[in-house]
């Protein structure tokens, strides 16, 4: 049974963003989760919400998939989180990344909002992108 195109691309992207240094130091080590530990301490990255769509063809099966990926900081202001918010759209937007049981046929950034939560505690980069794939 093979995974599901949303998980493979989760973890496909988590392997990326982990293995590029600059981005792993600037959120202060390996900080990339589906759903933030209570006792997480900001920076991270955050998979925030997951669409998926059929997109199959009369030849194959495929899926298109919209996610959200969250920088999420606790400095005053909002540089930090749209620095590692502008890091997460170079190594992921048009990026070749190989899926397992699955192919990537187009991964791409389409919008970003910035906001603030908890009364102003945490500024949040949200980074919206849109990826389709083919099962293999």
């Amino acid at each position: 049974m093979s995974v599901s195109p949303p998980l493979a691309l989760r973890k496909a992207i988590i392997s990326r963003l982990a293995s590029n240094s600059a981005l792993v130091a600037a959120l202060g080590g390996v900080k990339i989760y589906d759903e933030a530990p209570r006792a997480a301490e900001p920076p991270y990255v955050l998979f925030a919400e997951t669409q998926m769509r059929d997109w199959s063809t009369s030849d194959s099966s495929g899926a298109e998939i919209i996610f959200v990926l969250s920088a999420v900081s606790s400095q005053r202001g909002g540089r930090e989180p749209l620095d590692i918010g502008e890091s997460v759209v170079e190594l992921l937007d048009e990026a070749p990344i190989a899926l397992d049981g699955h192919h990537l046929v187009d991964l791409r950034y389409l919008s970003g909002v910035t906001r603030r939560e908890q009364n102003g505690r945490f500024a949040r980069v949200d980074l919206r992108f849109r990826a389709a794939i083919e099962r293999l």
